[in-house]
């Protein structure tokens, strides 16, 4: 007989998704044969589909609607993926971001919704939008938020470290070639964020020294441009090419060792279970931090830790 309906809405940013996935995997092992759809930026949702439990994604254009909000297309688009929401009768409609949008594309859906209370959800006035809403204290890291939020949804205790449950990528994108790599994450959406140049050079020719190459993506053209920069001052330095997000989580996949500064790839690279240094210059690891086994988080006074505490704990990565 088939699992419960469940609709998990999610809708960004990428390391607010990637904190979602150990609760989908404690939901698929609580409860077997369970049926998961999930609600996600469409700029997401190739991501979501790397976890197994996940039956099907459904793209949302928030984002892109929001910029063409003035083109009957972005309407038609609404309205289309709002009928494939609402299509049949959802079980459960677990709304595990608290935001007004997230509780907005929930009340799209047919079923009880559930979330967070007005004291536990990040914007206080969605919680409005729940049948039931569910007490989740707000000192936890994101992660076990989310997984604390669901667990209350269906009834089973957490006894068992995060497990985030994604398939690992087959392989890396080809451009990055066979020689051992360690992929330097150095954009930042924010300024305050950011590692000095200066510092990701000096990493990158320690590394080379040891004879592995840095890859340095970029997601824009100014990020490009800089990874660019940096790899001509690094010896034997890749500066990747433009990549969607699954070439991303394959480049990250098949690292030996990841480094990067608070953004979305650097959780997802913890996630795929590669050894991953996190940079906080500007922000504390304490209830956003890196999340997972194999992982440090390393903090720092102006300008973030020095090189050589971020050299020395790549070290365990590179002489496995």
């Amino acid at each position: 007989m088939p699992g419960p309906r469940v609709l998990f809405v999610k809708l960004s940013s990428l390391g607010d998704v990637v904190h979602n996935f150990p609760a989908v995997t404690d939901l698929a092992r609580a409860l077997p044969g369970v049926q998961v759809a999930w609600a996600v930026e469409e700029a997401y949702a190739d991501l979501v589909r790397l976890h197994p439990a996940v039956g099907e994604a459904i793209p949302v254009g928030l984002r892109r609607w929001r910029r063409q909000w003035m083109r009957p297309s972005s309407w038609m688009q609404m309205r289309a993926t709002r009928r494939a929401i609402r299509f049949a009768p959802w079980d459960y409609i677990v709304d595990t971001q608290g935001l007004v949008k997230s509780a907005t594309v929930a009340r799209w859906a047919q079923g009880p919704r559930f979330g967070a209370d007005r004291v536990s959800a990040r914007e206080r006035v969605a919680s409005r939008s729940y049948d039931v809403q569910l007490r989740v204290p707000r000192a936890m890291h994101a992660v076990e938020r989310n997984r604390l939020l669901v667990s209350q949804v269906f009834g089973y205790a957490l006894d068992t470290p995060a497990d985030y449950g994604l398939r690992r990528p087959e392989s890396p994108p080809a451009w990055a070639g066979s020689v051992p790599y360690v992929v330097l994450l150095h954009a930042a959406s924010h300024e305050r964020k950011r590692w000095p140049e200066a510092r990701w050079i000096e990493l990158g020719q320690r590394l080379a020294a040891n004879g592995v190459t840095a890859v340095l993506p970029g997601g824009t053209d100014a990020e490009r441009a800089a990874a660019a920069r940096m790899a001509a001052s690094i010896p034997g330095a890749l500066a990747a090419p433009a990549m969607t997000l699954g070439e991303a989580a394959a480049l990250l996949a098949h690292a030996r060792a990841v480094c990067g500064v608070d953004t979305g790839l650097t959780h997802l690279a913890a996630a795929l279970a590669v050894p991953t240094i996190g940079l906080f210059v500007a922000t504390r690891p304490e209830l956003t931090g890196l999340h997972a086994a194999n992982i440090v988080n390393l903090e720092g006074g102006r300008g973030g830790p020095p090189v050589m505490e971020v050299a020395h704990a790549l070290l365990p990565a590179l002489e496995s």
